[in-house]
């Protein structure tokens, strides 16, 4: 019996330090904001539009993409 109250207090434990990106427990996902630059910079962008290399600009604006901090404003 005592057992079960462990593991029932170590899964609302995990459950708190869960990571609110990916949701991770033990560790990170790969493909996680915390973990993979690509992914944040994409996280980071949609944020703040401002931060849209030039490159990538020019790659969004050749697919008919206009990017804009107009659609972030509330």
């Amino acid at each position: 019996m005592n057992n079960i109250e462990s593991t029932k207090h170590q899964d609302q434990h995990n459950a708190i330090s869960a990571c609110a990106c990916c949701l991770g427990i033990q560790g990170h996902e790969a493909w996680c904001v915390t973990r993979d630059p690509n992914v944040h910079y994409a996280y980071s962008i949609v944020l703040e539009p401002r931060k849209l290399t030039i490159g990538d600009s020019l790659i969004l604006h050749s697919l008919g993409v206009t990017w804009s901090d107009l659609a972030v404003r509330r």
